[in-house]
């Protein structure tokens, strides 16, 4: 999802010793950590709040509205991608098709040699019949409903990227633990206060998403709620797509567009340990001037505080080589129907906005929001904003009687927004209040 160079750059303070933890399979909570042993000897440290609140159950009838997902997608063998969002007229012909009586996602194209018919040559120009590569057909029904703090079924989980950890996301663990939510963030391995193994298989992507879904299978409640920044947006999509009926809803931030993880065999981040060591103040000094739309006191003091970004420049190399990932493609992310709020910050200079565009429209419930005033940190630069947007989202829940989309078209647009206002997945600005 993200290139080489996009993720690996925010490990700001490389050259740390292997994280030291209890290697034991969950210990004693405290200050609301948890360390989680996921593999023997391969332990992960997990911020796990439980709010005291009072529960309000939902109703017996059942809140929200559902949310028709109707939708087949074509892939070429050039590579073309096409959606369609298909209506209740439509489905006819789909039932036909998959019964056989005629062909599902066939084009007919006029030979480029060929010259059309005219009276001179009545003979009309030959045609030919494009088989697609990969035809999936998705029909689902969603229940969308609002997520409360004082829903005992609702837990939010936060991912970090690469280099981060569990305290990049102090501002929003705070702010909706205090709100009546239960929240879930783990360090990823050879993050923060997890184990470091040291040997590079540990570091790829399948060995952290598995990783991820033990912590998931561990704390998930009846209606989870995903969100991930950066290579984190990775592993919440993966989840999000092998468990759709337990997560409810997902949150992207500057995640970037919807192509298949693949390392750059030329990428700084391939250098040996000990240049990468060597770097870690021009890496310091590189993440601060893209990673943050001000290089102020704050965002400096920012970088610091918590120990954020320390990660030692083995666990960063190994990182940005095990970013391989297949089959994480287009289609992949257009199969996924849980709706999806997408956050950018207008000054990211790692994530260009144009791919989170792209990621909207493919997605069948995608919402993207810009926030003027924040970069690729934006959930540091700017928390009020991005809390209360997330919280809107959370909130937010389609009118109940929902249609199915009637356009068919090359990517999917979505029906509505957390506000209830059509996005404007073209718009290159958009504050957020």
């Amino acid at each position: 999802m993200l290139n080489s160079f996009l993720d690996g750059i925010l490990c700001c303070l490389t050259g740390k010793s292997a994280n030291v933890v209890v290697p034991i399979e969950t210990s004693e909570p405290a200050d609301a950590f948890e360390f989680v042993e996921v593999k023997p000897g391969r332990v992960l440290r997990v911020r796990h709040i439980i709010p005291e609140r009072t529960v309000v159950e939902e109703p017996a009838t059942g809140e929200g509205g559902s949310v028709t997902c109707k939708r087949r997608i074509t892939v070429y063998r050039n590579g073309q991608l096409l959606i369609d969002n298909l209506s209740d007229s439509a489905q006819a012909e789909l039932l036909q098709a998959q019964n056989g009586e005629k062909d599902v996602g066939n084009t007919t194209e006029v030979e480029p040699s060929e010259s059309p018919a005219s009276p001179q040559n009545p003979k009309p120009p030959s045609r030919r019949r494009r088989k697609p590569k990969r035809t999936i057909i998705i029909d689902c029904e969603r229940k969308i409903t609002c997520c409360k703090g004082t829903h005992s079924d609702v837990a939010l989980f936060f991912i970090h990227g690469v280099g981060g950890s569990l305290d990049i996301w102090n501002s929003q663990l705070d702010f909706f633990s205090q709100l009546g939510y239960e929240v879930i963030a783990p360090d990823l391995a050879g993050h923060g206060a997890s184990s470091a193994p040291q040997i590079p298989a540990a570091y790829t992507f399948y060995a952290l998403a598995e990783d991820i879904r033990i912590i998931f299978k561990k704390y998930a409640k009846r209606r989870n709620i995903l969100i991930g920044h950066s290579y984190g947006v990775s592993f919440c999509t993966f989840l999000a797509h092998e468990y759709p009926d337990q997560v409810h809803k997902m949150v992207m931030i500057n995640g970037g567009g919807p192509t298949a993880l693949e390392p750059s065999l030329c990428s700084i981040f391939n250098l040996p340990t000990c240049v990468l060591h060597c770097l870690s103040p021009c890496l310091t000094w590189s993440f601060l001037m893209a990673g943050f739309a001000h290089q102020g006191v704050k965002e400096k003091r920012l970088l610091k505080e918590n120990n954020a970004f320390n990660v030692s420049s083995f666990v960063l190399r190994a990182m940005m080589s095990g970013q391989y990932w297949p089959e994480g493609d287009e289609v992949y992310h257009a199969e996924i129907t849980v709706p999806i709020l997408l956050v950018h910050g207008m000054y990211d200079k790692f994530v260009p906005i144009q791919e989170d565009q792209r990621m909207a429209e493919i997605l069948l419930l995608g919402f993207l929001k810009v926030i003027d005033e924040g970069s690729h940190m934006v959930m540091m630069e700017c928390p009020d904003t991005v809390n209360t947007l997330l919280h809107e989202f959370f909130l937010w829940q389609p009118a109940t009687s929902s249609k199915p989309k009637q356009d068919t078209i090359k990517t999917a647009q979505p029906t509505a927004t957390p506000n209830g206002e059509l996005p404007q997945h073209g718009e290159g600005k958009g504050k957020n209040k």
